[in-house]
């Protein structure tokens, strides 16, 4: 059994689409983080560090987007989010650790290095249709903080071309449609 502890928007929208891409059955545990659900102790007593997304696997937390992402990948390998050959899962990796070590972080460091960033992202996207050349869990990593930038700021799509191209792409997927709908209809609680 999959539970999903997830806040609207957060990066744990990553992992939520995820678990529709691959058709898992799965329980869904919403968290308000402007209520503060993440430090009751309950969930504390689940992911001490407090933070969402966390994804339970018949009671055993597994936490941070790349792990999880990369978790579903691997164990529902029929939705083909993870391609076959080492260099390409090689290629993931460091297209997740990029986006976490570098994108994430980037807006707390302000608009213009924010800005900065993402000119690298797509730079490094390219007009490939897919981070990896193929539909793969680094695309859902980095549509969910592309999706948070555009919406955060007033941006110009041909500022960041290629990212948009690649929002744009994700944005008709279904999986990425019911996600956002779901997420939605509880509301966000992003700061701006």
């Amino acid at each position: 059994m999959l539970t999903l502890y997830f806040s609207p928007g957060s990066s744990s929208m990553a992992p939520h689409i995820a678990l529709h891409e691959v058709g898992a059955p799965f329980e869904s545990r919403p968290i308000s983080l402007a209520e503060k659900e993440n430090r009751t102790p309950a969930y504390l007593a689940i992911n001490p560090e407090g933070h969402v997304p966390t994804m339970l696997i018949d009671e055993r937390a597994l936490t941070e987007v790349a792990g999880i992402l990369f978790y579903l990948a691997k164990r529902f390998p029929e939705a083909g989010l993870l391609p076959d050959d080492i260099e390409a899962q090689a290629q993931a990796v460091s297209w997740m650790s990029f986006i976490a070590s570098t994108v994430h972080p980037a807006r707390r460091q302000g608009l213009e290095h924010a800005r900065a960033v993402y000119a690298i992202a797509d730079q490094k996207l390219g007009d490939r249709e897919w981070a990896l050349g193929r539909y793969s869990i680094a695309d859902i990593h980095l549509f969910r903080l592309f999706w948070r930038f555009s919406n955060s700021f007033k941006l110009v799509r041909t500022e960041f071309p290629n990212l948009y191209a690649h929002y744009d792409r994700m944005m008709a997927r279904p999986a990425v449609q019911r996600t956002l709908a779901i997420e939605s209809s509880i509301g966000y609680e992003l700061p701006a």
